[in-house]
């Protein structure tokens, strides 16, 4: 392929990709419209208080598979020689794009918290690990996934830099974790005021 269309092809499929919602498909295999129930968000962590803990297993996992396959494309597709590449970050950065503001669903979408870790796995996979095992840590303590989610955020870029992720990579990077922190903003409100929903009682 043209390596002059291959980025942006990367790019915009990795958009398209992103912009299918799990949350969305799962939810209505069950009935439901999940922008109507619970918080509203179509995200795991509301399947999980509306539908139960299988659902929002399968909505994770999907989400976070629309990471690993925007990346996979961003660093295939371009015939970058790393996957810690700028083209991996650059489609993962779309990918997460897309989950947050899907063309299929109106731009209604989610936070991008798993499309982003999808990305991380694929590009930094001891990092990811390691994130998991926090992310697992602070929610089962305070129950509260966007706690949980925000503190994984927080500990990304250490690890990426870590990893050895420098410069335009890293800037693309950090601007997918802005735009998660961005979409965290109501929550950010809501555990200020120490208002924000648990994930289980």
């Amino acid at each position: 392929m043209n390596s002059a269309l291959a980025g942006p092809l990367a790019i915009v499929l990795a958009y398209l990709i992103g912009s299918v919602d799990f949350a969305v498909v799962v939810a209505r295999m069950h009935g439901v419209n999940i922008h109507e129930v619970g918080s509203g968000n179509p995200g795991a962590s509301n399947v999980m208080r509306t539908l139960g803990r299988w659902p929002a297993v399968m909505v994770f996992v999907g989400d976070a598979l629309k990471g690993v396959i925007a990346a996979a494309i961003g660093t295939f597709l371009t015939e970058a020689n790393s996957p810690i590449s700028p083209w991996a970050f650059a489609a993962g950065l779309a990918a997460v794009i897309g989950h947050c503001y899907p063309v299929y669903h109106r731009f209604r979408g989610g936070k991008g918290v798993a499309t982003g870790a999808g990305v991380v796995f694929f590009t930094l996979p001891l990092a990811g690990l390691i994130l998991t095992v926090v992310w697992a840590v602070v929610a089962r303590t305070t129950r509260v996934a966007s706690i949980a989610s925000l503190t994984v955020v927080l500990g990304t870029i250490p690890l990426a830099i870590w990893q050895g992720v420098r410069g335009v990579s890293l800037a693309l990077l950090g601007a997918t974790l802005a735009l998660v922190v961005y979409r965290h903003r109501g929550n950010i409100s809501r555990i200020l005021h120490r208002s924000e929903q648990k994930v289980s009682p």
